[in-house]
């Protein structure tokens, strides 16, 4: 029993191997079969389309307080995409300081490559190491990002920046922490924040007003 249950925990860790050639996402729940959080069409009637996306040669607009912009294509995207453990995103950053900020992918490992710029990357392990690992990338440069960790993209250059990250999960989730944190809905508790980060309470809720 232990050993099931071991193997039946790593099973579920990922999306789940399909048992068919696909599994085309549909939204009408009346006539679909529901498969790993969307229902499926019936195959006899999948199109091209179900597996087709265009525009991901188009920059995406970076005129915001951080400076960046993901493009996501995942099952939303590409239904057929469906129980297919995969999905792609472009990342455009603005000249010195666009940033993508301190997130996660709790359902997904993420494989990024530079194609135009520079990006200072990393991520931070686990407790209680804490282990921040960095890297400078340039143009076809390759870095991984593993499931669950924090971790950020910055461009140090002058010029934009545009890189594609490959992710294994239909939909990999993402969770960025500071709007997590400070910006939940409804709010978090500001004296757990205060004490949780040592700061001055009129600090936490202002950064609450910020998110």
């Amino acid at each position: 029993f232990a050993l099931l249950g071991f193997a039946c925990s790593l099973a579920s860790a990922f999306d789940p191997d399909p048992l068919q050639d696909f599994c085309v996402a549909l939204k009408d729940t009346e006539n679909g079969v529901f498969v790993n959080g969307k229902f499926c069409k019936d195959p006899k009637l999948a199109v091209a389309d179900d597996f087709f996306f265009s525009g991901l040669n188009k920059p995406g607009n970076t005129s915001n307080l951080v400076g960046s912009n993901v493009t996501t294509v995942n099952v939303d995207q590409i239904p057929g995409l469906n129980t297919l453990g995969i999905s792609l995103a472009r990342l455009d950053f603005a000249p010195y300081g666009g940033l993508n900020p301190p997130h996660i992918h709790p359902r997904g490992t993420e494989i990024l490559v530079v194609v135009e710029g520079t990006l200072y990357v990393g991520f931070v392990t686990s407790n209680p190491d804490n282990r921040l690992f960095t890297k400078i990338l340039n143009p076809g440069d390759v870095f991984v990002f593993p499931i669950g960790l924090i971790h950020f993209q910055f461009n140090i250059g002058q010029s934009k920046a545009v890189a594609f990250a490959g992710l294994s999960s239909q939909n990999a989730g993402v969770i960025t922490i500071a709007n997590a944190v400070f910006g939940s809905n409804p709010p978090i508790n500001p004296d757990v924040l205060t004490k949780a980060f040592q700061l001055e309470k009129k600090l936490v809720t202002y950064l609450q007003s910020r998110f």
